[in-house]
């Protein structure tokens, strides 16, 4: 059966249904949180399948010097950033600080020293 996402518009939780195509559309929803049937369907984003080697392809495209990525911090982001498009996965959200910080200019060494715990979790 297929996942539906919703959004409730009573208490802003999201939720997922899961539903036969025939039944979408015709049986009500409730919210999973509240029970409330003000709801809305959430869009979610849209996913093309690649070969890995096209999305191999597709990251490097235009990367003809690795080395020269280390002396260039903003060029280190844009790569960082289109690799993260590629994959099409949620990453954390100190992804996007770092590559914003790389994108601005800071070298890796500075971010280190700014974030020490970034990528050692609770494990």
């Amino acid at each position: 059966m297929p996942t539906y996402d919703f959004i409730c518009n009573q208490c802003n939780q999201r939720f997922d249904i899961f539903q036969t195509f025939s039944e979408y559309g015709k049986q009500p929803v409730h919210c999973a949180h509240c029970g409330s049937n003000n709801v809305r369907r959430r869009m979610t984003k849209v996913r093309i399948a690649k070969s890995n080697d096209s999305r191999m392809e597709s990251m490097t495209a235009g990367i003809n010097n690795l080395e020269a990525l280390e002396k260039d911090p903003q060029a280190l982001g844009q790569m960082m950033r289109k690799m993260s498009s590629e994959m099409g996965e949620d990453l954390p959200p100190e992804f996007d600080d770092v590559v914003d910080r790389l994108e601005a200019g800071q070298s890796p060494e500075e971010i280190e020293s700014a974030l020490p715990d970034l990528g050692h979790g609770d494990e």
